[in-house]
């Protein structure tokens, strides 16, 4: 694949401490098929919109959500007013959602509270210009379903490339080595989660690009470590469940410094975005401990 035509389109949040080279949206445009991957929060749909214009994109083939959380898929009917010709793809548990939005921005406000009125409601797609894999018209491109950090999760495959939304968490460059942390909001399911990863494991992609942050050459070794993560981390929870349950956060985070040596990289990061991930942690961790208490039916 050649990289001079895909684009990185930064959609920071300048009033959010730590939320700048976070979120993004990916736009691939060889002159013969144009998509847009994870359009972002409604909120920033101006830089959103006028990274396409200075890509001069005129029309959109599809939208590719990796999942339907507003950060990611917030703004997507709002694009389609845009570009009306484009054709949404996403999980088939996700269509629901999109084309009435209500329960899910209602789940949203609850779970993100005030961070959820800062990315924005979400826009209603019509039904009709909503599909799946058989919808996508090309043998480059494959959807495929990975939930874990989602039930409505999915990854796509272009040629060598792996769009692989938060199958493998969220990373950050440091200056020494990287870092990276599951993402595992409840509903969280162990055995689901190392599937997705696994068989996408099993694709070889070459390249990877992470919803939360960045393009990778190392694609498998990237994803080899998020599933050691996973397991890593649940077995982290599973033995701090005798300490006192108001001092297992911490004990939680200040055994992983000390067990993972890639989130121990947390201690390289700028302030603000140390701060973000310590607040996106609690979901990782409410996940993890309400499968280890609780079991599948958490």
């Amino acid at each position: 694949m050649d990289l001079a035509n895909l684009t990185c389109i930064d959609l920071n949040m300048p009033t959010e401490p730590g939320f700048q080279k976070f979120m993004s949206a990916w736009l691939y445009a060889d002159g013969q098929m144009t998509f847009l991957v994870d359009p972002g929060p409604l909120s920033t749909l101006p830089q959103l919109l006028q990274g396409l214009r200075d890509c001069q994109v005129e029309t959109l083939d599809y939208i590719l959500l990796t999942h339907i959380h507003i950060d990611h898929a917030g703004a997507t009917g709002a694009v389609l007013e845009h570009f009306p010709g484009a054709r949404v793809v996403c999980h088939p548990d996700g269509v629901a959602h999109l084309v009435n939005p209500g329960k899910l921005w209602a789940g949203s406000r609850k779970v993100l509270g005030r961070l959820a009125d800062a990315y924005g409601e979400i826009l209603a797609v019509p039904e009709q210009q909503i599909g799946f894999a058989e919808e996508i018209g090309s043998p480059r491109l494959r959807a495929l379903l990975t939930p874990g950090h989602a039930p409505h999760h999915c990854c796509y495959l272009f040629e060598d490339l792996l769009f692989a939304g938060e199958v493998a968490g969220v990373r950050c460059e440091v200056e020494k080595g990287i870092y990276m942390r599951p993402a595992t909001p409840p509903k969280f399911i162990l055995e689901v989660a190392l599937d997705s990863i696994e068989r996408m494991i099993a694709l070889s992609p070459g390249r990877m690009v992470f919803a939360h942050y960045g393009l990778v050459d190392s694609a498998v070794e990237h994803l080899q470590t998020g599933r050691d993560q996973l397991g890593l981390w649940v077995e982290g929870v599973k033995r701090l469940l005798t300490v006192d349950p108001h001092q297992r956060e911490p004990a939680f985070f200040q055994w992983l410094v000390e067990n993972d040596a890639v989130f121990g990289n947390i201690r390289q990061l700028p302030p603000d975005i140390y701060q973000r991930e310590t607040v996106f942690l609690r979901n990782t961790w409410q996940g993890m401990l309400d499968y280890v208490t609780k079991g599948t039916l958490a």
